[in-house]
């Protein structure tokens, strides 16, 4: 595999392509939005002169990274030499969905598809494409440069061969690939997410504030960032539709997503990207003191 289509140019998006440049390949990345592009570029090279700063990559590392990336505003143009196209678009069923659609008509015969949906079944996206055996789940985590996971969802009919791929091209960008089975949530945020829902659940309970419950899971848990932060970060939105996901595939309460949470997604309380969730980050260097607990 050379040539590496990223389909979305937000945060994992972007982290995605950066990872895969970082590590020599070619890669195209695609968003329907110039000015999105722009952004993601611009964060890339942000993350990479931290990285630079920090002895991690030379100057010389950084501009061959760069140079891998070639940016696009049409689906066929980006993935007309795809051999791998990773999804990374909003978390939205019927986007993705769209999405593979077009993917499966324009992308070569031998592309392989991945997802990095973190919840919705791939057997499902699967099933939107005439060529089943070579749809998988490629669940990446924030922030894709640094965190070294990458969770392998195989669908239903995912091949071997497939599998095989995508586990090993993982190895070769410094990850460490594990294969789930393809569940709502996968294994991931089936376990994280109600965890974050539960802290949610705390608060709207007023049992204590969001200072309290994240520096009781910090040093109590020795979490790295406290649940209610995380979730911040992640995005809120991102972590209602995960929830509402899961919810909807198992039919159990247990995943239902709190009052609180669905409120502050209706009021555009989404966490880091708008500005404020639980935490106010209308003052971006307190939005970048978050970012660097992960960098």
């Amino acid at each position: 595999m050379k040539n590496i289509a990223v389909i979305g140019a937000g945060t994992m998006g972007n982290g995605i392509a950066h990872t895969f440049a970082q590590f020599g390949y070619q890669v195209q990345l695609i968003d329907i939005s110039e000015e999105g592009l722009k952004k993601g570029l611009a964060t890339i090279e942000k993350n990479l002169d931290r990285m630079l700063t920090k002895g991690k990559i030379s100057e010389e590392e950084k501009q061959a990274t760069l140079n891998n990336i070639s940016t696009y505003t049409q689906v066929e143009e980006g993935v007309k030499q795809a051999d791998l196209v990773v999804e990374a678009a909003t978390e939205n069923e019927t986007i993705k969905l769209e999405i593979f659609k077009t993917l499966d008509k324009v992308c070569p015969k031998n592309t392989i598809l991945a997802s990095n949906t973190s919840s919705i079944p791939i057997t499902k996206i699967a099933a939107v494409t005439q060529r089943p055996e070579q749809v998988i789940g490629m669940h990446f985590m924030n922030p894709v440069p640094i965190m070294k996971l990458v969770e392998v969802i195989r669908g239903y009919n995912t091949s071997n061969k497939t599998t095989t791929l995508v586990m090993e091209l993982s190895e070769k960008l410094n990850k460490v690939p594990v294969e789930v089975n393809d569940y709502p949530g996968f294994v991931a945020n089936r376990i994280l997410m109600p965890m974050l829902n539960e802290a949610i659940e705390t608060l709207y309970n007023n049992v204590a504030g969001v200072k309290e419950i994240d520096t009781v899971m910090k040093l109590g848990m020795a979490h790295p960032m406290g649940p209610l932060q995380l979730a911040d970060f992640i995005g809120l939105d991102v972590c209602l539709s995960i929830l509402e996901v899961m919810y909807d595939g198992f039919k159990n309460p247990k995943y239902a997503p709190c009052p609180l949470l669905v409120n502050m997604v209706r009021a555009g309380k989404l966490g880091v990207k708008s500005g404020e969730g639980f935490y106010d980050y209308t003052n971006t260097k307190k939005a970048e003191e978050v970012a660097k607990q992960f960098a």
